[in-house]
């Protein structure tokens, strides 16, 4: 994570993560109901705020219209296979 670029996809619930050497996406972030459905009813309620605390490695998103802030942890996706 650290060292990576973050770009949110307009209008989307995914951040590419993205190598700053190649410019390759090398994963995606999905925030699929992070944010309840109550508050998506106003047109340009969208994911797109980023933004990381390198002091404490946390890393927070918002959005147009969004209520609060989130702090948030990845975690790897389960394999299946």
């Amino acid at each position: 994570m650290e060292g990576e670029l973050f770009a949110n996809i307009w209008q989307t619930d995914r951040i590419a993560r993205i190598s700053p050497q190649t410019g390759k996406v090398v994963g995606w972030i999905d925030l699929t109901g992070l944010l309840s459905s109550i508050y998506r009813r106003q047109d340009g309620a969208v994911l797109n705020g980023i933004a990381y605390d390198a002091t404490h490695k946390r890393l927070f998103v918002t959005g147009k219209l969004w209520p609060k802030i989130f702090e948030i942890q990845l975690v790897p996706k389960p394999h299946h296979g």
